[in-house]
This record gives C-alpha cells, sequence and structure tokens, in this order.
C-alpha cells in the first residue's frame, strides 16, 4: 500500500493543512486555540448547547472540549449552568463578547475558505460537497456498523 494514495491518509492530509490554513485568523488575530474556534463556531450557531453535544458538533474529545471551555471561561466567553432537564449535565453559553469576536471571525475565515474554494470550479465544488457528504454517510454506516 502506498501510505501517500491511501484515501484516509489523503483526507486527514487535507483536512489538516486546510486547518492550518485557516488557522492564523483566529489564532494569531485573537488567541484562539483550533479548539477554542471550533467551540465558538459551534455555540454560535446554536447559541448553547449540552457539553456533550458540543463534543458531538465539534468532532473534539471531551478533554479538548473540557479545556477549551476552561479557558473561555477564563476570558469571559462562555457562560455555563446546570443543564435544568438533568443535573449532571451543563449548558454553555456564548456571552456577548463571544457572539461579537465571532462576527468578527467569520468574515475573514470565509476569506479564507473561499481562496481555497477558487481552485475549482463551482461545477466541481459542487461535485467535491456532494462527495464528501457521500464518503461521509458510508463512514458513518461503517462506524455503526463497527
Amino acid at each position: 500500500m502506498n501510505l501517500l494514495k491511501f484515501f484516509p491518509y489523503r483526507v486527514a492530509r487535507l483536512a489538516d493543512a486546510v486547518s492550518r490554513a485557516v488557522a492564523p485568523v483566529y489564532a494569531e488575530r485573537f488567541g484562539l486555540s483550533r479548539d477554542e474556534w471550533r467551540v465558538l463556531a459551534a455555540l454560535a450557531e446554536e447559541n448553547q448547547m449540552k457539553t456533550t453535544d458540543l463534543i458531538a458538533h465539534t468532532t473534539l474529545d471531551k478533554m479538548q472540549v473540557s479545556r477549551a471551555l476552561a479557558r473561555m471561561e477564563s476570558a469571559a466567553l462562555i457562560e455555563r449552568a446546570p443543564d435544568p432537564e438533568d443535573g449532571r449535565a451543563r449548558i454553555v453559553r456564548p456571552t456577548g463578547a463571544a457572539r461579537k469576536l465571532y462576527q468578527k471571525i467569520v468574515p475573514m475565515v470565509q476569506a479564507r475558505e473561499a481562496f481555497l474554494l477558487e481552485a475549482l470550479t463551482p461545477q466541481e465544488r459542487e461535485v467535491l460537497l456532494g462527495a464528501m457528504d457521500k464518503v461521509m454517510e458510508r463512514a458513518l454506516q461503517l462506524e455503526r456498523q463497527g
């Protein structure tokens, strides 16, 4: 097997390269880690989430989310409260400062995304995104099967 042609390896390399290409926007300019950015983006979309839902939504593990939340709480970017439906769970909400920060970052990361996707024609983009969805569904199917 040629590792450089192995599909999972190529996808991992691409994801890492894209993440590193976008990271300077939130890391250098705003001091956020990749994990903090993912949590911030998820919270901005949903307004509030249980910690367990953040883990699933961000594809981060429990410790990564826990560390990101601790740093974000110290920076007054999130608030945590007990879940009224489940006393063991916590609800996480972005603060006003987090929402403002998110609004500053979004156009910048979207510009990076646009630059990356400009390498493709509109038709190629559509095919790529559709193919990604199909492969994701297959991966989830295999994951469910074990």
